[in-house]
């Protein structure tokens, strides 16, 4: 799927999950789960419950989600 086809959005961690997967709520209250893309498991970026996070959705699948950005609070 060519890159410019993607939603991004953006959304809460509500749950970690195993396999390395989340259920995030996104901005607009449609909840989904999604995994962490491959330069953020290469760095090692941890993601836990309560974390703001940028997602990637497929047009086609609105289920599904790769996050990738952690926003940090300060």
């Amino acid at each position: 799927m060519a890159k410019e086809e993607l939603i991004e959005m953006h959304g809460v961690v509500e749950d970690v999950l195993p396999d390395s997967r989340y259920r995030v709520k996104l901005d607009n209250g449609h909840e989904l789960v999604a995994y962490t893309s491959g330069k953020m498991r290469k760095h090692h970026i941890r993601i836990l419950a309560g974390d703001k996070v940028s997602l990637e959705l497929s047009p086609y699948d609105l289920t599904k989600g790769r996050i990738t950005f952690r926003h940090i609070e300060r």
